[in-house]
């Protein structure tokens, strides 16, 4: 981990290792979700001269990101006599898939794992004008939100750049989707919503959303993505400085009391520290609003009242927003239970009237745990026992 990674302390209950797992081996260095000129230097120190270096990195980025190549004999504008030193040196990989599962919506989603051993997922949902990727920023997470079913993971590790884009790239596998082309592709939005809080991985994250938004890698545009915050302040401006994407933030409710039991970040940052960031965040405007997440529970942040203070924190901080609201998706042992219908409608129609946009978001991918606040890796639905049974089953069998 760089020294700029613990610029932002990681709050809360902290897992390194929930099952016991195999000492990491001495691996080549992945030369996915690093920058063009990091690649060429690397290249440089294993031993290219500098100017072979340079045409080199602008190859093996072109290859990586632009025809989606996994392996380095598929660059054939690289002499065969060089792919196997590279290699013998390199990788280009991305996590690998241990599972992927399809909706009877047609979202999908794929359970995936990192070098060391860890799942995180991540979730596609196309639509009839777009294609969005539910992109994980770390593994578990820290946040303890009450009605986020993510949010009873505890966090194992932030995820690395490699990672975060590999999780594109396996999307565009998926999909088939290379070469990279900015028309007519499924793929067209991301969205920094998956397990985990991406402010408490800033730095990880805006690196590998560079290489997603180079117009000469993954080449979508800023505008084309969300990173979804609970409200982790001082990197807010950060954020739209250095990465300068859209602003999601979960807030799920309009008072302190309320706010601080379903996000319990709200202890430290409050709801006013926190819209008084949404209004200097940079770039923000009525072109660009910030979107407002909130999660309709039944009795506890729905009523008319809640949505006229909505309306008034809205107003008072003059925020150019949108309001997403969210039925919320049950899970076994939840502490809360969905709006119904009606009371979703009277909540969304008072916000409508004063002029902010408040539509409902369809629930999408339900029946495999992909729906929002859902994430939550299937090894962690098996009881541990299972996963011993299971790894000396294996062990016997292998003799």
């Amino acid at each position: 981990m760089s020294a700029d990674t613990a610029l932002m302390p990681i709050p809360g209950p902290v897992d390194p290792v929930p099952i016991p797992r195999p000492s990491p081996v001495e691996e080549r260095p992945n030369l996915v979700g690093r920058p063009r000129e990091e690649i060429r230097a690397m290249l440089e120190q294993a031993g290219l001269e500098p100017r072979q270096a340079k045409l080199r990195a602008k190859q093996i980025w072109h290859w990586t990101y632009n025809r989606g190549a996994t392996e380095f004999a598929e660059m054939t504008d690289i002499a065969k006599a060089q792919q196997p030193w590279l290699a013998e040196r390199f990788t280009i990989t991305r996590p690998e898939v241990v599972e992927a599962q399809v909706s009877t919506d047609g979202t999908r989603k794929w359970l995936l794992r990192t070098r060391d051993g860890h799942d995180f997922e991540m979730v596609f949902i196309p639509d009839a004008d777009r294609g969005t990727l539910c992109v994980s920023s770390q593994v578990g997470c820290t946040l303890n939100c009450r009605f986020c079913h993510t949010g009873t993971m505890r966090l194992v590790r932030n995820l690395e750049p490699n990672e975060i884009v590999g999780q594109v790239m396996l999307a565009r596998d998926a999909l088939g989707e290379w070469p990279s082309q900015p028309e007519g592709r499924m793929l067209t939005n991301i969205v920094m919503m998956g397990m985990g809080e991406p402010l408490y991985n800033f730095e990880h994250v805006r690196d590998a959303l560079k290489i997603v938004m180079d117009g000469d890698g993954l080449g979508l545009s800023k505008r084309r993505i969300t990173l979804s915050t609970s409200g982790v302040v001082p990197m807010m401006e950060r954020c739209g400085e250095e990465i300068g994407v859209n602003l999601a933030v979960s807030l799920h409710a309009v008072t302190k009391e309320i706010r601080d039991e379903i996000v319990p970040l709200n202890r430290k940052y409050g709801i006013e520290e926190l819209l008084q960031a949404c209004a200097n965040y940079p770039g923000a405007n009525n072109a660009r609003r910030i979107t407002f997440e909130y999660v309709m529970l039944k009795d506890k942040n729905d009523s008319d009242e809640h949505a006229r203070e909505l309306v008034r924190l809205i107003r008072h901080f003059r925020l150019p927003a949108k309001v997403n609201l969210i039925p919320f998706n049950p899970w076994d042992g939840a502490p809360y239970e969905c709006s119904t219908p009606e009371r979703v409608r009277a909540f969304s129609n008072i916000i409508f009237e004063a002029g902010i946009s408040a539509p409902v978001r369809t629930p999408r991918g339900r029946d495999i745990d992909a729906a929002c606040g859902q994430l939550k890796t299937a090894a962690e639905k098996r009881s541990r026992a299972e996963l011993d049974r299971q790894a000396e089953a294996k062990l016997a069998a292998i003799g």
